[in-house]
């Protein structure tokens, strides 16, 4: 035996939680589990233990791609010459929700 425990070799997964006054899931930590069960379990038992969740994702941290910081010049650039993606060409009425 090496004395490394189970635990150490166990994938890392990224947690969300969607809670009940919001619409998005909101990442808030990372946690290491056997699988994607005990994942979900352990998310609920760590994050959510005041009942504040309605909703909970977990990923795989190895399953997650992202864009770096130092590409947003080149990734976000060609949005900004697009202004029609923009609503400032009209007035948005208040009753309107979620803009």
């Amino acid at each position: 035996m090496t004395g490394s425990s189970p635990r150490a070799e166990w994938p890392l997964y990224e947690v969300f939680v969607r809670g009940k006054r919001g619409l998005n899931h909101v990442h808030v930590g990372s946690l290491h589990a056997a699988d994607d069960q005990m994942a979900v379990r352990h998310a609920r038992d760590v994050y959510t233990r005041r009942n504040e969740g309605v909703s909970i994702w977990v990923v795989r941290a190895d399953a997650v791609t992202a864009s770096s910081p130092d590409e947003k010049d080149p990734l976000f650039a060609p949005s900004g010459d697009k202004v029609y993606r923009h609503p400032t060409f009209y007035a948005i009425p208040d009753d309107v929700p979620h803009m």
